[in-house]
């Protein structure tokens, strides 16, 4: 849901014509890319904390697994 939700926030079509300057120099376009570039990456620290599989580190090791055959 949050993936979906993200994509449609990408659309900034509300901001094409929109000439006004954040901080004075920074066109509201890109401001808001800027914003949106950093809460895309704290999304994703999110998904990789919470979602990702905690046993997967513990089965490979377990295995005595060479460190090559693990990028497969």
């Amino acid at each position: 849901m949050g993936i979906l939700l993200l994509a449609v926030l990408h659309q900034d079509f509300w901001l094409w014509e929109n000439a006004t300057l954040m901080f004075g120099f920074l066109p509201a376009g890109l401001a808001y890319h800027a914003f949106y570039s950093i809460a895309i990456a704290c999304f994703w620290v999110l998904i990789i904390r919470y979602a990702w599989p905690a046993n997967h580190e513990i089965v490979s090791k377990s295995k005595n697994v060479p460190h090559e055959d693990l990028n497969r």
